[in-house]
């Protein structure tokens, strides 16, 4: 059974950095995660949701 190929580039994964090929692959694919280059769906914030700084609790 042979590896996924890496999903940044598409060169098959090393075992030691499984799913990717490389350390840059890897670390491309975490500074997308920390810019917010990757985005989950999900509906709008809306104001009721967001916390208005009281300390109610």
């Amino acid at each position: 059974m042979t590896a996924p190929p890496c999903p940044i580039c598409g060169k098959p994964s090393a075992p030691d950095k499984t799913p990717f090929c490389s350390r840059g692959c890897r670390d491309r694919d975490l500074l997308q995660w920390l810019g917010e280059g990757y985005r989950l769906p999900g509906r709008p914030a809306t104001a009721d949701g967001l916390d208005s700084g009281s300390d109610d609790d």
